[in-house]
């Protein structure tokens, strides 16, 4: 299948995974792969996408170079703030990110090749099996920057390591390593990064040796209950975000964070 005009995401098949793999790389115009404002469109179709794709039983998800995705890029962030109804008008698509997540019928393994923030957690955490490099940093810092974790960390972090946990986690915007989420039950498997290709094409051989629809619907139904509490916590995620994006505080976290500061909140 042909997948056009992505601008942020590229696409290649069988990089050593086995036949009927797809790689899907997320590849933003910095190092950390930041989320602008074309990569969150980009984001919003691309598993509609692969869902699609005649080509391929199981997709890859992994970042450009040693990053895998560090949330949300701070020039937008500025953007955002200067302009709240431009934060206002990526609603549906941060929505449809999380819902076509879960909707996407094939497996999908993440390979966390080095940090994940935000979003970019979310996305990692809502793959189906998350293979980390163990001395990778994952965490959902939005709380860090002013603004609510409205873009699915409320949902997909307590179906994996339940409430007080992930309470603990977005509440203070903490990052773990690789080591650390693997021993928690964040993630499936936290390995070297010499291993990591390795570990990836494990999984997807015992993955794909089974027969296909029986892999697909299996998933289908273990993602019923996401779909569930995401129906019911994404409007309000979004909604309580947007709000938070004109706050006082959340102009205050940014300029400071640009001009590496310690923060000077007021409480508004």
């Amino acid at each position: 299948m042909e997948f056009n005009d992505y601008s942020r995401i590229e696409f290649a098949y069988n990089q050593g995974y086995g036949p009927r793999v797809l790689v899907v790389k997320i590849a933003g115009t910095n190092r950390v792969n930041g989320v602008d404002e074309a990569m969150h469109e980009d984001l919003a179709r691309v598993f509609t996408d692969c869902q699609r794709d005649p080509d391929s039983d199981l997709i890859v998800l992994t970042g450009k170079g040693d990053v895998f995705c560090a949330g949300g890029d701070f020039d937008w962030f500025e953007e955002q703030i200067k302009n709240p109804a431009s934060f206002r008008a990526i609603a549906p698509d941060a929505k449809r990110i999380v819902l076509s997540l879960l909707e996407l019928e094939k497996p999908m393994i993440c390979r966390l090749n080095g940090a994940a923030a935000g979003l970019g957690a979310t996305i990692a955490l809502m793959c189906d099996v998350i293979i980390a490099e163990d001395n990778a940093k994952i965490g959902d810092p939005h709380v860090k920057v002013g603004l609510v974790a409205g873009d699915g960390g409320a949902v997909i972090w307590p179906a994996l390591i339940g409430m007080a946990r992930a309470k603990e986690m977005l509440l203070t915007g903490d990052m773990i390593s690789g080591a650390e989420a693997a021993r928690i039950g964040l993630i499936n498997h936290a390995v070297p990064r010499e291993g990591l290709d390795a570990k990836v094409a494990e999984l997807a051989a015992k993955i794909l040796s089974n027969p296909r629809w029986a892999v697909r619907w299996t998933k289908v139904v273990m993602n019923q209950q996401l779909r569930q509490t995401a129906n019911l916590t994404m409007d309000a995620a979004i909604a309580y975000e947007t709000m938070s994006n004109m706050t006082q505080d959340r102009a205050e976290a940014v300029a400071a964070f640009k001009e590496k500061r310690p923060m000077n909140l007021s409480g508004e």
